[in-house]
């Protein structure tokens, strides 16, 4: 007897897939904001525990603190971090003439960075306040320019290799630089006592939000 052929379902539209992403990011950053703009008390509890602690490790281990101090006002600055963007956009343009995904690529980086001041200045979340401090930083607290950036740059550049389809060896070890940059930006911040943990989580979430609206949006209307 025949058996009739039955198709597998169709595959989920990847937009579809971004948009999803980009909802559930959404309510997360929404939710840590709320939290955080009205002092909600476990939270700062949370917050005030990792503090002390990590402040207390990076007083005793000042090899430790003088390397994080390198990477984080170095190698995983903003600055630094936009500096590759740029590469990026100028090879686009020069050697793809992709004039879009570069339009696309600088305009995203440049709304993260509006949107991290905005919510910044309208938070206005005060940073810890150490009697030995190990760092300083300046502005306010709410979320961290540096995780949200890393997490920005990081996450476009991903996609971008993705879309090229690049060789898996390549696509791994970009991989795995990104987790390294991401995670480490966020976890110096905490150590150098500069940021709350809270302050990283929100960057990371404000981050991935942006870069899954602006996959979205190439996914739309990318000619």
């Amino acid at each position: 007897m025949h058996t009739p052929h039955v198709d597998s379902p169709p595959r989920r539209p990847a937009h579809r897939a971004a948009a999803r992403a980009a909802g559930a990011l959404a309510l997360c950053s929404t939710l840590l904001l709320v939290l955080v703009a009205a002092a909600w008390p476990p939270l700062i509890s949370f917050d005030g525990d990792i503090a002390r602690t990590t402040h207390r490790w990076a007083v005793d281990e000042r090899g430790v603190t003088h390397a994080f101090r390198i990477l984080t006002d170095w190698v995983w600055d903003p600055w630094t971090l936009r500096i590759v963007v740029a590469a990026v956009v100028v090879w686009l343009v020069w050697r793809r003439a992709d004039w879009w995904t570069a339009a696309w690529l600088t305009v995203t980086c440049a709304l993260g960075t509006l949107l991290q001041q905005f919510l910044k200045a309208a938070v206005g979340r005060s940073r810890p306040v150490w009697s030995d401090p190990v760092d300083t930083a300046h502005y306010a607290a709410f979320p961290s320019g540096h995780a949200m950036t890393a997490m920005v740059v990081c996450g476009l550049l991903l996609w971008l290799l993705h879309r090229h389809g690049v060789a898996r060896a390549l696509w791994l070890t970009a991989l795995a630089v990104s987790v390294v940059c991401v995670v480490g930006v966020g976890m110096t911040r905490i150590w150098l006592g500069v940021h709350w943990a809270t302050d990283v989580i929100g960057g990371w979430l404000l981050g991935a939000l942006t870069v899954a609206l602006a996959v979205l949006a190439q996914l739309r209307w990318r000619p």
